[in-house]
């Protein structure tokens, strides 16, 4: 079976542009609503093609992100009132996946 990696590349980024402020989905969610790949492939997508979507809006599945994108993700994430868990010491940990997530699959209807 032939793959049309440009039209699965194309769903990825319309899947994080609909995914609105102050929410989050998973790398996993959404290799699972494109039906191809994984986390990592998803991760590949974002780092080629996605300066132009909201790519902090994609997070690990512990609400994490990757250390060398965490500065930016983290102002973003106060900017658009996401809501965030903290460690110990009060620093952010992460998304707050539980009051956050949204499932990529519903991610194009979420302003509907």
């Amino acid at each position: 079976m032939s793959v049309d990696r440009e039209a699965l590349i194309e769903q990825v980024l319309d899947l994080v542009e609909a995914v609105p402020p102050g929410q989050a989905t998973t790398y996993g969610a959404l290799a699972d609503s494109v039906g191809f790949g994984g986390p990592r492939w998803i991760g590949s997508v974002l780092s080629r093609h996605g300066a132009a979507v909201p790519w902090w809006r994609v997070v690990r599945a512990d609400g994490t992100l990757p250390p060398s994108h965490r500065a930016e993700a983290v102002t973003r994430y106060q900017a658009e009132g996401t809501p965030l868990r903290t460690d110990a010491t009060g620093r952010v940990a992460g998304v707050d996946l539980a009051a956050a997530e949204i499932r990529a699959a519903d991610a194009g209807t979420a302003g509907c």
